[in-house]
């Protein structure tokens, strides 16, 4: 076992510089073909996929497999591995390689690398960059969370307390629905954010948003990382049956919906439409 998989077993806040270094290094792979005539393909299930994609896959992967070789990668980029396989992980990274390409795609920079540890279900490190941003949000347990922005400057992040003030609820930029509107109906004094990929979260976590409803499939790549930002930062993240997220403790990889609160106080839950909890509870 090498030093710092051995320092895993007490505190993962070690990694978090050199996490921290592999997914800059994965931003510049990415704005390399960003910054080109780049082709668009489609996966299976009509999501899109770039050369982007599989660059910073591979450079994260790599990075990870020098820094703990005998810590799994799961990353959504990397071949199925049968949950007979991935149920007896104690510990593993859980990695989206680029966290919406569908932004990528239509050059709005708001697409982030995710990068997350995973122990005993939980996220205990997580790593969110948006290359074009160059801002970094990073967790690990017990040590809060925090922001670098684009001036270098290390900020400690803080969710915002609700006050009862207009609601200001994230919103994703692509894949917002019915569901979303039942919801915003409910709360009616709000103010809608719009942003894509786990930019969201970090919304939260950063007291710029008390709310950030998801309706509809994400998978766990999705979530991992910035749930550890959230959640260090003071908030949390629960499915509509108010349960934090679980990672790999199921065949599938798909999460339920979810709700991103600040501030519990805000009583969010009430504004669930019945028939979200209804189907989010037919698919689990």
């Amino acid at each position: 076992m090498s030093e710092i998989s051995m320092l895993l077993e007490s505190d993962p806040a070690p990694l978090l510089d050199s996490i921290l270094k592999i997914a800059v290094e994965a931003g510049e792979k990415i704005l390399a073909v960003y910054n080109t005539n780049f082709t668009v393909a489609h996966k299976e299930d009509r999501s899109p996929l770039t050369e982007a994609d599989l660059l910073s896959h591979e450079t994260i992967v790599q990075g990870l497999k020098r820094l703990t070789p005998e810590v799994p990668v799961l990353s959504e980029e990397s071949r199925e591995i049968p949950f007979s396989e991935r149920r007896s992980w104690h510990r593993y990274w859980l990695v989206d390689p680029l966290d919406g390409t569908r932004e990528f795609v239509k050059r709005n920079g708001e697409f982030t690398v995710n990068i997350a540890l995973i122990e005993d279900h939980q996220s205990i490190l997580g790593v969110v960059y948006a290359p074009v941003m160059n801002a970094l949000y990073y967790a690990s347990r017990g040590q809060g969370a925090y922001q670098r922005g684009t001036d270098g400057v290390v900020s400690r992040l803080k969710v915002r307390p609700w006050k009862g003030e207009t609601a200001l609820v994230a919103g994703s930029r692509s894949h917002a629905g019915k569901y979303l509107k039942s919801f915003l109906d409910k709360v009616k004094d709000y103010e809608l954010v719009s942003m894509g990929s786990s930019l969201k979260f970090c919304l939260v976590a950063d007291g710029k948003a008390d709310i950030y409803p998801r309706f509809g499939t994400t998978s766990e790549w999705d979530t991992a990382a910035a749930q550890c930002v959230v959640e260090e930062a003071g908030g949390i993240l629960i499915d509509l049956n108010k349960m934090p997220l679980r990672y790999n403790a199921k065949k599938s990889l798909l999460n339920p919906s979810f709700l991103v609160i600040a501030d519990s106080a805000g009583q969010w839950e009430r504004f669930i439409p019945e028939a979200a909890k209804s189907n989010s509870n037919s698919k689990n």
